[in-house]
């Protein structure tokens, strides 16, 4: 199957009992055994449910991947990732990445006796340098949140596999219609769904996608266990959200050129971030990987300064002053006081997260009504 048609087909069939085109959503905790282990192949829905079954098929199939597993939110994703390492185990991480990210490295696994290293991933010789032999994994967003930095998976694929290393790709931005780092190398694949995937800001989930079966085990063994799995019926909006992505992304695409090639000519505008700009860092490297470029771009004022940036935000008609991305509807965030407060100003500043950088998740409104919308609030 072509892209599209895995959106709407993979791990899907019609329900056996009614014919029902959609997968029903198993509200239910439970399943009624015949005898002690005779049952239907499920027995509680925290280890088994048909609804999330259907989702996670169908998110392998997106990743070209051969497992997928939900969990309750991008979080949860990203905290039984780490969980498979131990204390004393180290981890080189981008150092320009999500707020939460950064915060549950820091703040949760830190204490517990895993080190993080965070570094400029630009060039891929750097990093190089930061590897030992307790370093086990390598974490990449790709593009960066909020710098759209672009890191080169092909390249840190070959490096992880050289050192034996788990490479994991945060996927969020750049979705699976974009981007698939499985084809390039990683080991995991992890997504907030509640952002493009879900595509409709109506529900909080994560994902995660792998081929090697030992992972899947492992990770499926940390999804039990600890328990944060995500509920039949947000299961089901991620579904149903998942089989318009395609359409989606390619209006994502289509207003996020539009709204930079905007920014990039505006008098009050210091500097535009976008991968799909030929003078973008390692827009090469953007070009070879992805699809396209998005609709997340992030931008900072020649007036530098926070009151300015607030001013710009509160005049927005269209774009929503909000946390998340990724819906239908555009929003707008100041990352130095919400997605990245947690990170400290000297490092934030040190990536280019200034305080006037304004982050956007343009979506698929009339193009033109954006532009005019972020003309009048720059004036």
């Amino acid at each position: 199957m072509k892209f599209a048609t895995k959106t709407i087909h993979a791990g899907q069939k019609p329900d056996p009992s009614t014919g029902a085109i959609m997968p029903p959503i198993y509200q239910t905790s439970t399943y009624v055994q015949a005898a002690p282990g005779d049952h239907k192949g499920y027995e509680y829905s925290r280890t088994q449910n048909p609804t999330r079954d259907a989702l996670q098929a169908n998110l392998a199939a997106l990743e070209n991947g051969k497992h997928g597993l939900c969990f309750a939110s991008g979080l949860a994703a990203i905290d039984a990732i780490i969980k498979l390492l131990k204390p004393e185990d180290e981890v080189i991480s981008s150092n320009d990445l999500y707020g939460g990210s950064y915060r549950i490295f820091t703040k949760i696994f830190e204490p517990l006796g895993i080190k993080f290293h965070f570094v400029d991933m630009e060039k891929v010789d750097d990093i190089e340098s930061f590897i030992n032999e307790n370093t086990k994994m390598i974490w990449v967003e790709t593009p960066t949140n909020p710098m759209m930095n672009i890191v080169d998976l092909k390249a840190i694929g070959h490096l992880a596999k050289k050192h034996d290393l788990l490479f994991t790709v945060d996927n969020t931005f750049a979705t699976p219609y974009l981007q698939q780092p499985l084809n390039f190398g990683a080991d995991i694949v992890m997504h907030s769904a509640t952002k493009y995937l879900g595509g409709h800001s109506d529900v909080i989930m994560g994902a995660v996608v792998v081929n090697d079966n030992e992972l899947a085990d492992k990770l499926a063994f940390i999804q039990n266990s600890c328990g944060a799995v995500p509920g039949p019926q947000d299961v089901f909006l991620v579904l149903r959200g998942i089989k318009t992505l395609a359409v989606r992304m390619d209006r994502h695409c289509h207003n996020g050129t539009i709204v930079a090639e905007f920014l990039k000519q505006h008098e009050a505008v210091e500097k535009v971030y976008w991968p799909g700009f030929h003078d973008h860092p390692n827009h090469a490297a953007a070009r070879a990987q992805m699809k396209d470029f998005g609709g997340m771009i992030s931008f900072s004022l020649k007036d530098n300064r926070q009151e300015k940036a607030f001013e710009v935000l509160k005049k927005f008609k269209f774009f929503a002053l909000a946390e998340s991305l990724g819906g239908v509807e555009s929003l707008a965030g100041h990352p130095a006081t919400m997605t990245h407060a947690a990170i400290p100003k000297d490092q934030r500043e040190k990536v280019g997260v200034t305080d006037s950088l304004i982050r956007l998740s343009v979506g698929i409104e009339d193009a033109e009504d954006l532009v005019d919308d972020l003309r009048q609030a720059l004036s």
